[in-house]
């Protein structure tokens, strides 16, 4: 059952993000989440995020594409233990399984570490992960992270906790042009939101249109959905991808599992999701998407599986 929307609430949730994200060390989206670093280790990374209308779709669930943010999260923080906090890791690969669980209740999300590709002249991070909604297995899975060095004139910090940060909503008269412009489309959003169209379907920009042979996305970029030198989160990657594929096919039918494969970051004005079918049978369909950038350039390759609910 979807909670009632407070857009009071909502848009102080994003002035405290604004607040929190003034400390360097993370991105908005992680501190508009509350997102919480419970456990890490050299064993192993927990993090959780609190359920609530801010990141509900219509039918009460999370939306896809957080959900798949915490899952890169969890992945990349048991990899990053293995290695200076500052570091800045690249998603190569995700592979998510669903398990039929609602998306709903609070989420967290165990990461393991599995060691390091051996026989490759890059330092690329090995994990797997498990996440649950309410306390049950929804979603398990591996991916795999490239250490990178920053791009040129960006400094990385090491990764902070904002769970911890108990700070006031930031103040409208204090806000720089950047921290307007993530307000600007969050009001925007909570004013477009509707039963079929969530707040954060729309603040995310993972609100794609259903088409003859498929469906497509347009996703506009910027703050509100970056990491932390600026490109699309990777996650947030992942779950335009999925969403997309999603819209390709009638309500009846619900997300199995996703394989993403990264080409080139996710930068400039926007991305365009396109997704195609494979396979449509009876009880499963198989949907191919591509993410692309400016120019048409590849972004991510993702295959997601389908199965018939009725």
């Amino acid at each position: 059952m979807a909670t009632h929307r407070d857009d009071d609430a909502i848009r102080d949730r994003v002035l405290t993000g604004l607040a929190r994200n003034r400390a360097p060390g993370f991105h908005f989206i992680g501190n508009f989440l509350g997102l919480s670093f419970d456990e890490r280790s050299k064993r192993r990374a927990r993090i959780s995020i609190p359920h609530g209308p801010q990141l509900e779709e219509a039918d009460g669930q999370a939306n896809f594409g957080i959900v798949a943010l915490l899952a890169d999260l969890a992945l990349a923080a048991s990899i990053r233990a293995r290695l200076d906090p500052a570091t800045r890791l690249a998603t190569v690969s995700m592979h998510l399984q669903l398990t039929g669980v609602p998306l709903t209740g609070p989420l967290d999300a165990t990461g393991w570490f599995e060691g390091f590709l051996e026989g490759s002249k890059g330092r690329q991070g090995l994990a797997r992960f498990a996440l649950n909604a309410g306390g049950r297995k929804a979603m398990f899975g591996s991916g795999a992270f490239m250490a990178l060095d920053p791009p040129p004139g960006v400094r990385l910090r090491a990764v902070s906790n904002p769970g911890t940060r108990k700070v006031a909503p930031a103040d409208e008269a204090t806000l720089d042009d950047r921290e307007r412009e993530v307000l600007r489309r969050a009001d925007e959003a909570l004013a477009k939101a509707s039963k079929h169209h969530s707040f954060i379907r729309r603040f995310l920009g993972h609100d794609p249109v259903t088409l003859k042979d498929g469906a497509a996305c347009t996703m506009p970029l910027g703050d509100h959905v970056a990491n932390r030198v600026g490109h699309l989160q990777g996650g947030l990657t992942v779950g335009l991808a999925a969403t997309t594929a999603m819209a390709a096919l009638p309500e009846t039918w619900r997300l199995s599992g996703i394989s993403s494969w990264f080409t080139s970051p996710g930068e400039g004005e926007a991305l365009e999701g396109r997704a195609r079918f494979v396979h449509h049978g009876r009880l499963t369909a198989v949907v191919r998407t591509e993410v692309t950038g400016s120019g048409g350039r590849r972004v991510l390759e993702a295959i997601t599986t389908h199965h018939f609910a009725g």
